[in-house]
């Protein structure tokens, strides 16, 4: 009898989980499929991505943390490229996103020239204010201004001969105030509610290349929101005794714009906060997790280490310094303890058109997901460790 109670407890538990995994999936699908066109500045792709967690947190159950409504609106400028994306060298039509990427603060273009060659890797169209780039990856970013040149980076494995004419049609479009907003939500805390567990991830991605072309961002960061809601819809069936708050930041990829913005206009008081924790690249795991700043804020750190020891959730809890790589960043200098997490292993897809959903395997979801439960519950105990993931959600 003991031992079918133990199959029975343990059947539950894979399907509560193995339907948390088909949760996040769902997630990630949603959020990098076209109609968000990359969550980022054309086909209002951020804004739609926007509207549909607020609409997750309003499901939930989570409240506005301002009491009013789920967006923190804020704005930046922002260089974009809504329509014409046409580039052909030595008269080879190019691939947007696959054989080439226009350069983030480039101007828009549209003409015919020769190339003169730089150096190995450069080559110049004087008359038309272009140069092109052999690269070795495609790399993408996004830029808050516009230059007064274009820049077409090339995979240098499509080109047989060195570039030498170009024939392009390139549209840019300056937004001076590009309008856009954080998402925040919380579940207020059943005994200690002015102290807060706080997780964080961007939900902003680069958007289009063009009307043709976007970039999904599955494991950046489509990967940390679909983290942030599993938790989100957990604790909303599970209130604690701290509250815990939710925040999905736009603007990241274009300079940590808003996080920043959060950090110096904060809905909650940022010195009730015990620990902040930001998602970003989620969707692996095999080799683990790294923890930015966990040099900084060591007895976080070891309990954090302590509790995945403990259970044996993922292989390797590595420690990492002070890095100004993600939305943690402005909270840590105002002296919050916020950890930045991300997996590592896997896929290696990054800031290109390949980062889709049907590569990500988001391995590790689970296991992650029940660390961070274990480990707030840990936190909010005083450093008592105990079970908290056997509940159900």
């Amino acid at each position: 009898m003991k031992l079918n109670l133990t199959l029975i407890f343990l059947l539950i538990s894979c399907a509560v989980f193995g339907q948390d995994s088909l949760f996040a999936r769902r997630i990630v699908d949603t959020l990098t499929s076209p109609y968000f066109w990359g969550r980022g500045y054309t086909n209002d792709g951020m804004g739609k991505a926007a509207r549909f967690i607020s609409g997750q947190f309003k499901e939930y159950g989570l409240q506005p943390m301002d009491g009013k409504d789920f967006i923190q609106q804020f704005s930046f400028n922002a260089n974009t490229f809504p329509g014409s994306m046409d580039v052909s060298i030595n008269g080879k039509a190019l691939v947007p996103g696959k054989d080439f990427i226009i350069g983030p603060e480039s101007r828009g273009v549209k003409g015919q020239g020769r190339l003169l060659k730089q150096d190995s890797i450069h080559f110049v169209d004087t008359l038309n204010r272009v140069v092109v780039t052999l690269e070795d990856k495609l790399t993408w970013s996004v830029e808050q201004a516009a230059a007064d040149f274009t820049e077409v980076q090339v995979d240098k494995k499509v080109l047989k001969d060195l570039p030498s004419t170009i024939n392009l049609d390139v549209e840019n479009k300056f937004i001076g105030g590009f309008k856009t907003g954080n998402i925040c939500g919380v579940v207020r805390g059943t005994t200690v509610p002015d102290s807060f567990m706080v997780y964080t991830a961007h939900y902003d991605h680069l958007g289009g290349m063009g009307s043709r072309t976007y970039f999904p961002g599955a494991n950046d960061n489509a990967s940390g929101v679909s983290q942030l809601l599993s938790l989100a819809r957990y604790y909303a069936r599970h209130p604690q005794r701290y509250s815990m708050a939710f925040i999905c930041f736009s603007g990241e990829e274009i300079g940590l714009l808003g996080s920043h913005y959060f950090s110096e206009n904060p809905l909650i008081p940022l010195n009730h906060v015990k620990l902040l924790v930001n998602m970003d690249i989620m969707g692996t795991g095999e080799e683990g997790i790294t923890v930015v700043n966990a040099t900084i804020f060591p007895k976080e750190f070891a309990l954090l280490k302590q509790v995945n020891d403990q259970n044996h959730y993922l292989a390797k809890v590595a420690s990492r310094g002070k890095a100004a790589n993600s939305d943690h960043y402005w909270f840590s200098e105002k002296g919050i303890p916020a950890f930045f997490i991300y997996t590592m292993g896997g896929i290696k897809a990054y800031h290109d058109v390949f980062d889709v959903s049907k590569t990500l395997p988001l391995n590790e979801y689970n296991h992650l997901f029940k660390l961070l439960i274990d480990f707030n519950s840990a936190v909010m105990n005083g450093g008592a460790i105990s079970l908290a993931h056997a509940e159900t959600h």
